[in-house]
C-alpha cells in the first residue's frame, strides 16, 4: 500500500495561490487546501505553523516575482514609482493576494528585497537616516493601501459592476441640487473610483515623492 505523497512548499504554496483567486483569506483554510491536495491539514502544518504564516508565505511570492523583474534605474524619485508600479502589476494578476498582503505583511525575501530598495532609495534622495524610517513607513503604507483598494474593485463580477455603475449615476446625477448643490455641479465629470487605476495612483505616489523631496531639500 503506498503512502499519501509528499507535497514540497513550493506546490503547496502553488495550490494555495490557485484557491485564493476563486476565495480570500476568510474563507480560505488549510482544511480546503489540504482537501484540494489529497492529503490532511497535518501534513501541511509540517511546513506553515499556521494558516496566516501560510498566507504570508503566498503573498511574499508576489513580492519576490515582482523583485525578478525589477532593475534599478534613474534617480530616487525614479526608482520609488518603478517599485510601486512593479509590486502594483505583480498584484494585478492576482488581485485577490492584495488584500492579503495588506492584511497580513510578509516577512521573506520578497518583503525584504522591496524594503531594501526603498530604502536605498530614500537614502539617494537626501533626507537624513533619521528621517527614513518613517517617511518609508508612511510610502509603504500609502502602496499598500492603492493596491489593495485596486484589488478590491478589480475582483467584482461584470454584474456586481455594472450594478454598481448604476448605483453610482443614480447618487450623482440624480443628486437633489438644493441639498448637494457641489454634488450637483460637479456631476457629469465626476467618474467612479474604478476609472483610471493607474493614473490615479502614480499621481498619489508623486505627490508623496515630491513631500520627501521637500522634506529631503537643503534648507
Amino acid at each position: 500500500m503506498t503512502g499519501r505523497r509528499r507535497w514540497s512548499t513550493e506546490e503547496i504554496l502553488d495550490a494555495a495561490a490557485e484557491l485564493l483567486r476563486t476565495s480570500d483569506a476568510e474563507t480560505f483554510s488549510v482544511r480546503k487546501l489540504a482537501a484540494a491536495l489529497g492529503t490532511d491539514s497535518s501534513s501541511l502544518y509540517r511546513h506553515f505553523r499556521s494558516k496566516t504564516e501560510l498566507l504570508r508565505a503566498v503573498a511574499d511570492r508576489i513580492l519576490l516575482a515582482a523583485m525578478n523583474g525589477y532593475h534599478a534605474e534613474g534617480d530616487w524619485k525614479q526608482r520609488l514609482m518603478a517599485l510601486a508600479l512593479h509590486v502594483r502589476g505583480a498584484f494585478g494578476e492576482q488581485p485577490q493576494l492584495a488584500a492579503i498582503w495588506g492584511r497580513y505583511a510578509s516577512s521573506g525575501t520578497g518583503s525584504r528585497l522591496v524594503m531594501e530598495e526603498a530604502l536605498q532609495a530614500l537614502r539617494a534622495s537626501g533626507l537624513p537616516d533619521e528621517a527614513i524610517p518613517a517617511r518609508y513607513h508612511r510610502t509603504a503604507v500609502l502602496i499598500a493601501a492603492l493596491i489593495a483598494s485596486e484589488a478590491g474593485i478589480s475582483t467584482v463580477t461584470p454584474q456586481e459592476h455594472e450594478q454598481g455603475m448604476e448605483l453610482f449615476r443614480v447618487a450623482v446625477l440624480g443628486a437633489d441640487p438644493e441639498r448637494f448643490p457641489a454634488l450637483a455641479h460637479f456631476a457629469r465629470d465626476l467618474r467612479p473610483l474604478g476609472a483610471d487605476r493607474r493614473a490615479a495612483f502614480e499621481e498619489i505616489l508623486a505627490a508623496q515623492i515630491a513631500q520627501i523631496e521637500a522634506e529631503a531639500r537643503p534648507g
